[in-house]
């Protein structure tokens, strides 16, 4: 059950991805980003309304628990971290291709497992081995290719803002597995549904926080605001892929490294987003790539069914 949901949280992700390329084509990010983080809250209010008043019983897998102070101070630490790397990938992903943005994305994985061998104790057995190696392999190529677009990696401080997203992100992952593992297993044991509706309430203060601090006082000598549809969708999108997410790894045998592999591949769905959509350059040589992030997948699929 967890794996179905990793998938599809993936290709959630990858739509995801896809709308927040087009919400941000010559637009302001940090009101995207504050209007994203206040639609997603405004989706779990009701949840946490209806949870706190008792209309929704404790049974239900919507119900969000209240919790402590204690268990809201780890939730803030959350939000903290997942705000710092959405506003370095929000920019980052305003002035780079997708296939580019794709790939570096699909780092995190390996940066998870390394953590998740590290501080969780995780075994991978001999299928899923093989699926994280032909996952980075094809990540590696895919980097390759990108750069016959004429972005250098070394020095685009665009590339940089990316990689730190990631790092942050990869973090963010293994913190979640810190959160809402049992007690017994070493974690905090927090609701899943608590964690990810209130997450995204201290998100949405924080960055009305930046909203009023940086862009808006400098709003007319930077790039104007603009609707975008695109920009609700992102919210609708994002809210549907973690809760799938956070599910997934409420289960018992969920494993963090081969969950956030296989949320990475939604790099396969924004491929395909960015082809079809924003025409982007250099596809032939990135579509053997893909085709070994697929395998991998599947091997990661055989090795934990």
């Amino acid at each position: 059950m967890w794996l179905i949901l990793a998938f599809l949280s993936a290709a959630f992700l990858g739509v995801y991805d896809s709308l927040k390329k087009k919400s941000l084509k010559d637009n302001a990010v940090l009101p995207v980003l504050f209007l994203n983080t206040v639609f997603s809250s405004l989706i779990f209010v009701p949840f946490i309304v209806l949870s706190a008043t008792g209309v929704m019983h404790t049974g239900s897998i919507f119900h969000v628990a209240q919790g402590s102070w204690h268990d809201h101070l780890y939730i803030v630490g959350k939000a903290l971290i997942v705000l710092s790397s959405w506003v370095l990938g929000y920019f980052g992903m305003k002035h780079l291709p997708l296939t580019i943005v794709g790939p570096i994305n699909a780092t995190r994985p390996v940066m998870v497992l390394v953590g998740a061998l590290l501080f969780f104790g995780e075994r991978l057995n001999l299928w899923q081995w093989a699926g994280v190696l032909l996952a980075v392999a094809s990540f590696l190529l895919l980097s390759r290719s990108g750069r016959k677009e004429g972005i250098d990696f070394k020095h685009d401080h665009w590339i940089y803002m990316i990689v730190g997203a990631a790092l942050l992100g990869a973090l963010s992952g293994l913190y979640d597995k810190y959160l809402m593992s049992p007690e017994s297993e070493g974690g905090l044991g927090l609701d899943r549904m608590m964690v990810q509706s209130w997450y995204n309430i201290y998100q949405s203060i924080m960055m009305l926080l930046m909203l009023l601090l940086i862009w808006w006082p400098q709003r007319r000598h930077s790039t104007p605001f603009h609707w975008d549809w695109a920009i609700l969708g992102i919210s609708v999108f994002l809210s549907t892929a973690d809760f799938m997410y956070f599910f997934s790894l409420s289960l018992p045998s969920a494993m963090i490294s081969v969950v956030s592999m296989i949320r990475r591949g939604s790099v396969v769905v924004s491929f395909a987003c960015g082809a079809m959509f924003f025409h982007e350059k250099n596809l032939r040589a990135k579509a053997l790539d893909l085709a070994l992030v697929l395998l991998g997948m599947v091997f990661l699929y055989i090795g934990s069914s």
